[in-house]
């Protein structure tokens, strides 16, 4: 069976405008990657606000909660340029694979613990949706970057929320 088309720049159908029945409960939150919010924490010290999700949030009447999984894990802004080594992450959550940077460092074991505080981030939330960066070696939903290239598939942090039930949309950022 062939899977369901990949969307990175779509929001689900789901997300309906909060009706006036809907004010007096608390926002749904959503976990979001800080990037994609306006925060500088890509590699590369950069953003990538997204105000059409920042509109899309707002008008569904979603609470944004900002993480950066590299971060979390350790990794300072700036930082060097990672992917993962050869494969997957499911094969990093696994512990057959690492993430690398581009002078050959090793920091899968921050990009496992950024993960694992995502997941942290999401259940001490009550979260059940995420807005992750495509293309990110952490976040990215849909597209990745291993052995130095793009490829298909997930981030380290997408992998392990889709794991753990938590639905995940790739936003490309920027728009």
């Amino acid at each position: 069976m062939q899977p369901a088309p990949c969307r990175p720049a779509e929001l689900p159908a789901t997300f309906d405008a909060v009706t006036d029945a809907d004010a007096s409960k608390p926002n749904e939150r959503v976990l979001v990657s800080a990037c994609l919010l306006g925060e500088p924490c890509r590699y590369d010290a950069r953003t990538s606000k997204d105000g059409v999700l920042l509109r899309e949030l707002a008008e569904s009447g979603l609470a944004a909660v900002p993480f950066c999984p590299e971060e979390h894990g350790g990794l300072g802004t700036p930082r060097p340029p990672a992917w993962i080594e050869r494969t997957n992450a499911a094969n990093v959550l696994d512990g057959v694979e690492r993430v690398v940077t581009a002078a050959g460092a090793d920091v899968t074991a921050q990009f496992v613990r950024g993960a694992e505080g995502a997941l942290a981030a999401c259940k001490a939330h009550g979260i059940r949706r995420a807005f992750l960066k495509e293309r990110s070696p952490s976040c990215g939903v849909c597209q990745t970057h291993a052995a130095g290239r793009l490829v298909d598939g997930p981030g380290v942090t997408a992998e392990l929320l889709k794991r753990s039930g938590i639905e995940v949309t790739g936003i490309e950022g920027r728009r």
